[in-house]
Protein backbone atom coordinates (compact mmCIF):
# COMPACT_ATOMS: atom_id res chain seq x y z
CA UNK A 1 0.00 0.00 0.00
CA UNK A 2 2.89 2.27 0.88
CA UNK A 3 4.33 1.97 -2.46
CA UNK A 4 1.37 2.88 -4.73
CA UNK A 5 0.53 5.60 -2.64
CA UNK A 6 4.28 6.67 -3.12
CA UNK A 7 4.04 6.06 -6.96
CA UNK A 8 0.78 8.06 -7.03
CA UNK A 9 2.29 10.95 -5.44
CA UNK A 10 5.41 10.65 -7.82
CA UNK A 11 3.06 10.61 -10.84
CA UNK A 12 1.46 14.03 -9.47
CA UNK A 13 4.60 15.67 -8.97
CA UNK A 14 5.53 14.84 -12.35
CA UNK A 15 2.60 16.18 -13.75
CA UNK A 16 2.89 19.38 -11.90
CA UNK A 17 6.39 19.84 -12.79
CA UNK A 18 5.77 19.56 -16.82
CA UNK A 19 2.63 22.15 -16.78
CA UNK A 20 5.05 24.55 -14.43
CA UNK A 21 7.01 24.23 -17.12
CA UNK A 22 4.77 24.81 -20.22
CA UNK A 23 3.08 27.37 -18.55
CA UNK A 24 7.06 29.02 -18.09
CA UNK A 25 7.45 28.25 -21.88
CA UNK A 26 4.41 29.70 -23.29
CA UNK A 27 5.24 32.99 -21.07
CA UNK A 28 8.49 33.24 -22.38
CA UNK A 29 7.30 32.84 -25.91
CA UNK A 30 4.45 35.56 -25.21
CA UNK A 31 6.85 38.14 -23.54
CA UNK A 32 10.26 38.63 -24.62
CA UNK A 33 12.37 40.58 -22.70
CA UNK A 34 13.66 43.73 -23.86
CA UNK A 35 16.65 44.38 -22.99
CA UNK A 36 17.48 47.60 -24.47
CA UNK A 37 17.75 50.71 -22.35
CA UNK A 38 15.64 52.98 -24.46
CA UNK A 39 13.50 52.54 -27.11
CA UNK A 40 10.32 54.14 -28.47
CA UNK A 41 8.06 53.34 -31.79
CA UNK A 42 6.79 56.51 -33.27
CA UNK A 43 4.36 57.86 -36.17
CA UNK A 44 5.10 59.33 -39.37
CA UNK A 45 4.27 62.63 -37.38
CA UNK A 46 7.42 62.27 -34.66
CA UNK A 47 4.29 61.41 -32.20
CA UNK A 48 5.57 58.59 -30.04
CA UNK A 49 3.47 55.50 -29.64
CA UNK A 50 4.88 53.58 -27.29
CA UNK A 51 8.44 53.97 -25.66
CA UNK A 52 10.74 53.23 -22.64
CA UNK A 53 13.32 55.97 -21.60
CA UNK A 54 12.83 58.09 -24.38
CA UNK A 55 14.60 60.76 -23.19
CA UNK A 56 17.69 59.41 -21.65
CA UNK A 57 20.69 60.23 -23.20
CA UNK A 58 22.98 57.01 -24.53
CA UNK A 59 26.03 56.61 -26.81
CA UNK A 60 24.73 55.47 -30.91
CA UNK A 61 27.64 53.40 -32.18
CA UNK A 62 27.31 53.20 -35.94
CA UNK A 63 23.74 55.17 -36.32
CA UNK A 64 25.98 58.07 -36.31
CA UNK A 65 26.58 57.35 -40.02
CA UNK A 66 23.31 58.24 -41.24
CA UNK A 67 24.10 62.29 -40.18
CA UNK A 68 27.61 61.53 -41.71
CA UNK A 69 25.65 60.79 -45.16
CA UNK A 70 23.37 63.27 -44.58
CA UNK A 71 25.67 66.61 -44.44
CA UNK A 72 27.44 65.06 -47.50
CA UNK A 73 24.78 64.81 -49.53
CA UNK A 74 23.48 68.26 -48.51
CA UNK A 75 26.87 69.60 -49.33
CA UNK A 76 26.52 68.27 -53.13
CA UNK A 77 29.75 66.62 -53.51
CA UNK A 78 29.87 64.70 -56.84
CA UNK A 79 28.58 61.22 -56.13
CA UNK A 80 30.70 59.60 -58.91
CA UNK A 81 33.94 61.16 -58.12
CA UNK A 82 36.80 59.18 -56.75
CA UNK A 83 37.77 60.14 -53.47
CA UNK A 84 40.15 56.80 -52.44
CA UNK A 85 40.53 54.00 -54.93
CA UNK A 86 36.37 54.61 -54.52
CA UNK A 87 34.10 56.79 -55.45
CA UNK A 88 31.77 59.18 -53.05
CA UNK A 89 28.95 56.74 -53.78
CA UNK A 90 30.37 53.61 -53.26
CA UNK A 91 32.14 54.81 -49.88
CA UNK A 92 28.72 56.01 -48.85
CA UNK A 93 27.01 53.05 -49.65
CA UNK A 94 29.29 50.47 -47.72
CA UNK A 95 29.51 52.85 -44.88
CA UNK A 96 25.60 52.69 -45.06
CA UNK A 97 25.08 49.38 -45.72
CA UNK A 98 28.16 47.40 -44.33
CA UNK A 99 29.02 50.18 -41.75
CA UNK A 100 32.14 50.62 -42.55
CA UNK A 101 34.17 52.87 -40.49
CA UNK A 102 37.11 53.99 -42.83
CA UNK A 103 34.54 54.70 -45.87
CA UNK A 104 33.02 57.37 -43.30
CA UNK A 105 35.85 58.77 -42.45
CA UNK A 106 36.70 59.15 -45.68
CA UNK A 107 33.23 60.83 -46.43
CA UNK A 108 34.12 63.26 -44.24
CA UNK A 109 37.97 63.55 -45.07
CA UNK A 110 36.71 64.68 -48.79
CA UNK A 111 34.14 66.64 -47.02
CA UNK A 112 34.84 70.82 -47.72
CA UNK A 113 36.98 72.07 -45.74
CA UNK A 114 38.26 68.81 -44.37
CA UNK A 115 37.21 66.04 -41.49
CA UNK A 116 36.51 68.53 -38.94
CA UNK A 117 34.37 71.06 -41.03
CA UNK A 118 31.88 67.58 -41.54
CA UNK A 119 31.79 67.06 -37.59
CA UNK A 120 31.10 70.63 -37.09
CA UNK A 121 28.15 70.16 -39.86
CA UNK A 122 27.16 67.08 -38.22
CA UNK A 123 26.46 69.25 -34.99
CA UNK A 124 24.57 72.29 -37.02
CA UNK A 125 22.22 70.11 -38.77
CA UNK A 126 21.94 68.35 -35.37
CA UNK A 127 20.50 71.67 -34.12
CA UNK A 128 18.84 72.84 -37.25
CA UNK A 129 16.27 69.57 -36.68
CA UNK A 130 16.19 70.70 -33.02
CA UNK A 131 17.87 67.19 -31.94
CA UNK A 132 18.75 69.16 -28.62
CA UNK A 133 20.12 66.20 -27.00
CA UNK A 134 22.35 65.03 -29.80
CA UNK A 135 26.22 65.47 -29.99
CA UNK A 136 29.20 64.18 -32.60
CA UNK A 137 32.62 63.50 -32.38
CA UNK A 138 33.42 61.52 -35.30
CA UNK A 139 31.73 60.38 -38.30
CA UNK A 140 31.98 56.87 -37.64
CA UNK A 141 30.06 56.61 -34.00
CA UNK A 142 32.95 54.85 -32.48
CA UNK A 143 33.62 57.85 -30.32
CA UNK A 144 31.18 57.08 -27.00
CA UNK A 145 30.45 61.02 -26.95
CA UNK A 146 29.06 60.64 -30.10
CA UNK A 147 25.05 60.72 -27.89
CA UNK A 148 21.59 60.98 -28.56
CA UNK A 149 18.03 60.07 -27.16
CA UNK A 150 15.51 57.78 -28.76
CA UNK A 151 13.21 60.91 -29.48
CA UNK A 152 15.83 62.74 -31.23
CA UNK A 153 16.88 60.35 -33.13
CA UNK A 154 12.82 60.36 -34.39
CA UNK A 155 13.78 63.58 -36.08
CA UNK A 156 16.99 62.05 -37.49
CA UNK A 157 14.98 58.88 -39.06
CA UNK A 158 12.32 61.22 -40.54
CA UNK A 159 14.81 63.82 -42.01
CA UNK A 160 16.84 60.67 -44.10
CA UNK A 161 14.02 59.17 -45.52
CA UNK A 162 14.29 62.25 -47.62
CA UNK A 163 17.61 61.26 -49.18
CA UNK A 164 17.28 58.95 -51.93
CA UNK A 165 20.89 57.34 -50.84
CA UNK A 166 19.78 56.71 -47.89
CA UNK A 167 16.53 54.46 -49.22
CA UNK A 168 18.27 52.86 -51.54
CA UNK A 169 20.70 51.59 -48.67
CA UNK A 170 18.15 50.53 -46.34
CA UNK A 171 16.80 48.40 -49.37
CA UNK A 172 19.91 46.94 -50.19
CA UNK A 173 21.24 43.19 -49.15
CA UNK A 174 24.62 43.43 -50.53
CA UNK A 175 27.02 45.73 -52.35
CA UNK A 176 29.55 44.82 -54.88
CA UNK A 177 32.73 46.69 -55.48
CA UNK A 178 35.11 46.24 -58.25
CA UNK A 179 38.79 47.70 -56.66
CA UNK A 180 41.64 47.12 -59.87
CA UNK A 181 40.90 43.78 -60.35
CA UNK A 182 39.26 42.27 -57.23
CA UNK A 183 35.99 42.46 -56.11
CA UNK A 184 34.18 43.08 -52.87
CA UNK A 185 31.02 42.23 -51.44
CA UNK A 186 29.01 43.70 -48.65
CA UNK A 187 26.50 42.83 -46.85
CA UNK A 188 24.27 44.57 -44.67
CA UNK A 189 24.44 44.88 -41.63
CA UNK A 190 20.29 44.48 -40.46
CA UNK A 191 20.22 40.67 -41.46
CA UNK A 192 16.08 40.95 -42.60
CA UNK A 193 16.56 43.65 -45.34
CA UNK A 194 14.47 42.29 -48.28
CA UNK A 195 12.98 39.14 -46.41
CA UNK A 196 10.69 41.46 -44.12
CA UNK A 197 9.29 44.94 -43.74
CA UNK A 198 9.31 47.77 -46.72
CA UNK A 199 12.07 49.73 -45.26
CA UNK A 200 12.30 53.49 -45.91
CA UNK A 201 15.49 53.56 -43.77
CA UNK A 202 17.96 51.46 -41.95
CA UNK A 203 20.69 51.55 -39.85
CA UNK A 204 22.22 49.88 -36.93
CA UNK A 205 25.09 50.34 -34.55
CA UNK A 206 27.17 48.42 -31.85
CA UNK A 207 30.12 49.52 -29.92
CA UNK A 208 30.74 47.97 -26.13
CA UNK A 209 29.42 51.70 -24.39
CA UNK A 210 26.47 51.73 -26.80
CA UNK A 211 25.04 48.61 -26.87
CA UNK A 212 23.30 47.37 -29.57
CA UNK A 213 21.53 50.03 -31.84
CA UNK A 214 18.98 50.34 -34.41
CA UNK A 215 16.88 52.89 -36.33
CA UNK A 216 14.37 52.37 -38.89
CA UNK A 217 11.43 53.58 -40.76
CA UNK A 218 9.03 50.88 -42.21
CA UNK A 219 6.29 51.38 -44.36
CA UNK A 220 3.34 49.81 -42.67
CA UNK A 221 -0.68 49.05 -43.61
CA UNK A 222 -1.27 51.61 -41.08
CA UNK A 223 1.23 54.24 -42.31
CA UNK A 224 5.17 54.92 -41.95
CA UNK A 225 6.33 53.98 -38.60
CA UNK A 226 9.93 54.79 -36.67
CA UNK A 227 11.10 52.34 -34.90
CA UNK A 228 14.13 53.66 -32.11
CA UNK A 229 16.36 51.21 -29.99
CA UNK A 230 19.50 52.08 -28.33
CA UNK A 231 21.08 50.36 -25.65
CA UNK A 232 20.29 46.38 -26.51
CA UNK A 233 22.12 43.81 -24.89
CA UNK A 234 24.49 43.07 -28.06
CA UNK A 235 24.36 43.16 -31.67
CA UNK A 236 22.50 39.73 -31.94
CA UNK A 237 19.61 41.08 -29.77
CA UNK A 238 18.92 44.39 -31.12
CA UNK A 239 17.09 42.93 -34.47
CA UNK A 240 14.64 40.39 -32.60
CA UNK A 241 13.65 43.65 -29.64
CA UNK A 242 12.88 45.96 -32.74
CA UNK A 243 10.84 43.45 -34.56
CA UNK A 244 9.20 42.27 -31.06
CA UNK A 245 8.30 46.01 -30.86
CA UNK A 246 7.11 46.15 -34.40
CA UNK A 247 4.67 42.89 -33.70
CA UNK A 248 3.61 44.46 -30.44
CA UNK A 249 2.03 47.65 -32.36
CA UNK A 250 0.53 45.09 -34.67
CA UNK A 251 1.70 46.55 -37.93
CA UNK A 252 1.65 43.29 -39.57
Amino acid sequence: MRKIVLLLLSLLFLIVSADAQTTSSKNKKKKPRITAKAWLIADSNGKILKGSNVEDVHSIASVTKLMTAIVVLDAKQKLDEKITSSTRRQEMQIALVHSVNHAADNLCNSYPGGYEACIKAMNVKALKLKMLNTSFKDATGLSEENVSTASDLIKLVAAAQYYPEIVKAAQTQTVKIQIRKRWFIFRNTNPIIGRKYKFIVSKTGFTQAAGGCIVLMIDSEVGKRIIVVLGSKNAHTRIPEAEFIIKSAKLN
